[in-house]
């Protein structure tokens, strides 16, 4: 881990112009589980608070799965807009708990919208949004497509351990929606969209956040479903150290390749995994604590939907719009990482 941290992979870099901010949509699970639930797994309240920021999460019901959490957050977000399901010609799913290895998640929500679309999932673990948004941006800036949706979705609660005390307080489940739409450079395009982006990722990390039994490599047995290898495990310290390192130096990046300032970005809006990690971030950067999106208190981390929540959330109360410029930017499993400055 000290190489990782010491001498991390470099990122990527790239721009994507041409396409404006439609609308978003959110959805998360009714069920309420605060800290105070926890308490049969040993833990104090103030204790998780301290520990992670979070207050409490949302747990989906058993009959709920990630397709579901997509779909109602596609379905917010049309609600809120103009735009009829047959005019979006793409969509994208950013998830690292599907329904099924086979089909992918992406065609379940497909059908559950009513699109007339191609549609992909992209695994990056907590990275999945960004991943997911810049692929999008992709077809948008080359002309393939005009409507592009971006979900980010996960159900967090199906892969994380009840009874691990270091990682269950942690996670919950949600999903955050999108939508894209191509801007001729004539009509503004060309100030509008990812001024710039980064993706990186470092397979030295892989073992830092893995779900041993659950592909190819491991596939189900009674012998690992004793051992609880299903579920998600994670070396917390480890991914901790480097997720503030990389997400500082990544932002620093992406802004300067804008040819912008820190000072320059509206709203920070990164990846919810840890109240710490982004008071670590913030403070590294010398940046006003409201200049960032937060919502972990309410919702923990919900990995691939952590961003688009956020965002959500953000656009409601007013404080981004269109023209605002923010930073976006995710991290975590694989070791995978993204960040963009997104004028909207």
């Amino acid at each position: 881990m000290s190489d990782i941290v010491t001498s991390p992979r470099p990122s990527r870099f790239g721009q994507a112009l041409g396409f404006r901010l439609v609308g978003l949509g959110s959805a998360v699970p009714d069920e309420v589980v605060t800290n105070a639930d926890l308490a049969h797994l040993g833990c104090d309240p103030q204790w998780i608070l301290e520990r992670s920021g979070i207050r409490e999460r949302r747990h989906a019901p058993p009959w709920m799965a990630t397709a579901d959490l997509a779909a109602a957050a596609g379905r917010d977000l049309l609600a809120r807009t103009a735009v009829p399901p047959t005019d979006i010609d793409l969509l994208l799913l950013g998830t690292f708990t599907p329904d099924h290895s086979i089909p992918s998640t992406a065609c379940i929500v497909q059908e559950s919208l009513g699109l007339n679309a191609p549609a992909m999932d992209i695994t990056a673990a907590c990275a999945g949004f960004v991943y997911a948004l810049i692929t999008g941006a992709q077809f948008l800036a080359a002309g393939s497509s005009r409507e592009v949706m971006v979900i980010g979705a996960d159900t967090n609660s199906r892969v994380v351990d009840p009874d691990d005390v270091k990682t269950w307080p942690l996670f919950g489940d949600g999903a955050g929606a999108v939508l894209l739409e191509r801007v001729e450079p004539e009509a503004g395009g060309r100030d509008r969209g990812l001024l710039s982006f980064s993706l990186g990722s470092d397979g030295r990390g892989a073992g830092l956040l893995v779900c041993p039994m659950s592909g190819s490599r491991q596939p189900p047995s009674a012998e690992g479903l004793a051992r609880r290898e299903q579920y998600m495990r994670m070396d917390g310290r480890s991914v901790f150290k480097w997720a503030i390192r990389v997400t500082e130096e990544n932002i620093r990046a992406v802004v300067e390749r804008a040819g912008l300032s820190l000072d320059d970005i509206d709203c920070f809006i990164l990846h919810q995994a840890n109240l710490r990690i982004i008071e670590g971030v913030r403070g590294a950067l010398a940046v006003a604590g409201e200049r960032f999106a937060i919502n972990i208190d309410r919702y923990g981390n919900t990995s691939s939907a952590s961003i688009p929540l956020a965002m959500d959330e953000a656009w409601r109360e007013g404080r981004i719009g269109a023209g605002s410029t923010v930073v976006v930017c995710g991290f975590g499993g694989g070791l995978a990482w993204g960040s963009a400055v997104w004028r909207l």
